[in-house]
């Protein structure tokens, strides 16, 4: 093992195996978690070198928290010295590790291209960043490939939020919405079990919401993407709550939107995505007669969409009603479906605060 470094809340080492890697130990709150570029590592596990990693760092338990004041202190250093050179000296070290670093200069052409004027160029290099088929061996991501793909990818969020910081919200909206599509497709094909791609993909929907939010986009066509996308399969891979796009819509939009989610459950009343869609247009309008309608027309036979209907009035502040709807359903389940157990806990919770013990465990 060479190398070993103790950082602020990290371990880094180099441990010599079948080959040589590189290991490293991230400190959390809940515990302690390694990543290793050995191949079992790259699979998801705590290997054998995280291992020896950490025990050779057990072995020097009295020396750990100098070593992390050492860290603090050399970070604290560079920050002050960063302060100090003059401009062309920074620009000079830029450069240096520019012409070394491939990834650096890749993202920081990005960066540059979305403080200019090109929005072609910005287009051509955001979908590049999304683009899997330099990982994908295969034609599939694999795990062991997912990780450097999301890094490279969430550059693609970088760029959007310089867009809308540089006066380009309307811009990036666009962009936003192209990059959404562009990762949407790719999803399915990308092992991501560390929920990286995942993080990329709520990155991106806020970076739209963002843009939307600085460029106040028309409000009906802001509608008619949501709900395009909300029902299409894609949607699976970015969650857009419509509520977090209320300033964005006004009543305009969620009129639209309202039409749209109608349309969509004539066309099919089985349609989940579109019941989906509906029930967030009707919470954000405060309509929840129209919403307990929704639900009760489609009940669960665990009495699951009752207890959905009682949840609904008692935050509307309709207790009486939610506890009628809580009884119907502990009536109406079906023999081998139910009732739900968090049926039968809310209504006896009811029955306790209305003083009725005599109904939470009737003779």
């Amino acid at each position: 093992m060479s190398a070993l470094e103790i950082g602020e809340r990290t371990i880094t080492a180099t441990v010599d195996g079948t080959d040589v890697y590189e290991v490293e130990l991230t400190e959390h709150e809940d515990g302690l978690t390694g990543w290793c570029d050995c191949p079992y590592g790259q699979e998801g596990n705590f290997c054998k070198h995280c291992v020896a990693v950490g025990l050779a760092v057990l072995q020097q338990t009295e020396s750990v928290p100098r070593h992390r004041a050492a860290a603090t202190s050399r970070g604290r250093q560079l920050a002050t010295w960063l302060e100090t050179p003059s401009r062309d000296e920074l620009l000079s070290l830029v450069k240096e590790h520019i012409a070394a670093d491939h990834d650096l200069r890749r993202r920081l052409e990005l960066r540059a291209c979305a403080a200019g004027g090109d929005p072609g160029a910005v287009r051509e290099r955001i979908l590049a960043l999304l683009d899997t088929r330099p990982f994908a061996r295969y034609g599939y991501v694999e795990y062991a490939d997912a990780r450097a793909y999301g890094l490279q990818a969430s550059e693609a969020i970088s760029a959007l939020r310089t867009l809308t910081e540089t006066g380009r919200a309307t811009e990036a909206v666009g962009l936003a919405r192209t990059a959404i599509e562009a990762l949407a497709l790719t999803y399915g094909e990308i092992d991501d079990s560390d929920g990286i791609i995942g993080d990329v993909a709520a990155g991106l929907a806020a970076a739209h919401l963002e843009a939307c939010l600085a460029a106040h986009p028309d409000p009906s066509q802001t509608a008619d993407w949501l709900v395009d996308h909300l029902l299409s399969d894609l949607s699976h891979a970015t969650d857009i709550p419509l509520s977090e796009y209320a300033d964005v819509l006004k009543a305009m939009g969620l009129t639209r939107e309202h039409e749209r989610a109608a349309a969509a459950l004539r066309e099919n009343p089985m349609d989940w995505a579109a019941k989906d869609v509906m029930e967030q247009v009707l919470r954000m309008e405060g309509s929840v007669d129209a919403l307990i309608a929704l639900h009760s027309a489609d009940l669960a036979p665990s009495g699951a969409t009752h207890l959905l209907i009682a949840q609904e009035l008692e935050r509307a502040g309709r207790p009486a009603e939610a506890l009628d709807w809580a009884e119907r359903g502990l009536s109406e389940a079906e023999p081998g479906h139910g009732p739900d157990p968090r049926l039968v806990d809310f209504a006896c919770e009811r029955y306790t605060r209305a003083g009725r013990p005599a109904d939470v465990d009737p003779p």
